[in-house]
């Protein structure tokens, strides 16, 4: 009987001693996350390398570095429109060292179009927002438009004549662009082209009469191109006197951003300890000054409420994308 109870009591110290170890609230994983982060961190970002936000990410994690103590490895996935990397991500384990951008085009339009293998709400958890983009319509220099009134005044009485230039068929300034169009009942003829930058080389070749997306910079500071409207949400910085959305009289969302995400299921006292680095890294100088260089606008959301406006967003983009036919059949 003695030798039982004996068997019995080591058994029960047995378990008790494993589930210390492996529930979340036991000593050792709370010692894990005391220590972390104790080695480099992966960062996925799911487009190419030497874009500007590939650039902002690595300005970003440069400071985020400092702050805790281990290098962030950027690493490019591009494929499928932004889903290979983002699959990656979502499916990576959630221990905090496999981290990636997860930005709109991946989470709000392209699961959507087609079948990927993530759930954007399900599978993965956003940690911090640290940029958003200068996105907005340009006309060539010379152009009769000089407002983007102008370019609506003109479509109202020139069905489709309109010519629109942008950087594919299903991107975010398209399904902007779409919106407008059927708020204000008009209608232009698009002209999907692979980038940004052929897009600008139609526009200053005539090709094209507008063009919506990423513009440079340079064009318009040598008076090439002129911008006439910004798809922004919050004024710009960069450009205080460029109307955006709401100063033209729409209620329209522009979710552009640059974030960091994780897989779910990254432990929380990790997560706090990387949205606190993001935050704090937002506000250093070094990276203020890189992204002013880039003219790219610094705009921070915590994991909260970067995760809410998420939500929120996909369902706006997804009764969106329905109603006007683009999205999968099943």
């Amino acid at each position: 009987m003695n030798t039982c109870l004996k068997k019995l009591k080591w058994t029960l110290v047995l378990s008790l001693s494993l589930n210390l170890f492996f529930t979340p609230s036991g000593h050792a994983l709370d010692e894990d996350i005391a220590k972390y982060p104790s080695r480099p961190i992966t960062f996925i970002h799911p487009f190419a390398a030497g874009t500007p936000m590939d650039m902002s990410i690595r300005l970003i994690t440069r400071e985020v570095e400092k702050i805790l103590g281990q290098p962030f490895v950027v690493v490019n996935k591009a494929g499928g429109s932004g889903s290979v990397g983002v699959a990656a991500l979502a499916n990576a384990k959630p221990d905090g060292y496999t981290l990636g951008n997860a930005p709109a085009s991946t989470t709000l339009v392209v699961p959507f179009l087609e079948k990927v293998p993530y759930h954007p709400l399900k599978d993965l958890r956003m940690i911090a927002q640290f940029s958003s983009f200068n996105i907005g319509v340009v006309v060539k220099s010379d152009s009769p438009f000089k407002s983007f009134k102008d370019i609506i005044a003109y479509a109202r009485q020139n069905p489709k004549k309109v010519t629109h230039g942008t950087a594919g068929s299903t991107s975010m300034q398209f399904l902007i662009m779409k919106q407008i169009e059927l708020k204000e009942k008009v209608q232009m003829t698009l002209i999907p082209f692979a980038s940004g930058a052929q897009t600008e080389i139609a526009l200053l070749g005539d090709h094209v009469m507008i063009g919506s997306g990423d513009f440079n910079h340079s064009l318009i500071e040598a008076g090439q191109i002129r911008l006439l409207a910004l798809f922004r949400e919050e004024p710009s910085v960069e450009y205080p006197n460029i109307p955006i959305l709401k100063d033209l009289g729409y209620d329209i969302s522009a979710p552009y951003y640059g974030c960091v995400a994780g897989p779910k299921g990254i432990p929380e006292g990790i997560m706090k300890k990387l949205e606190d680095a993001f935050a704090k890294a937002s506000k250093e100088p070094a990276f203020i000054a890189g992204m002013k260089k880039l003219h790219f606008p610094a705009v921070f959301r915590g994991s909260k409420e970067l995760g809410d406006y998420v939500t929120r967003n996909y369902d706006v983009f997804a009764k969106l994308l329905k109603d006007i036919g683009l999205t999968k059949q099943k």
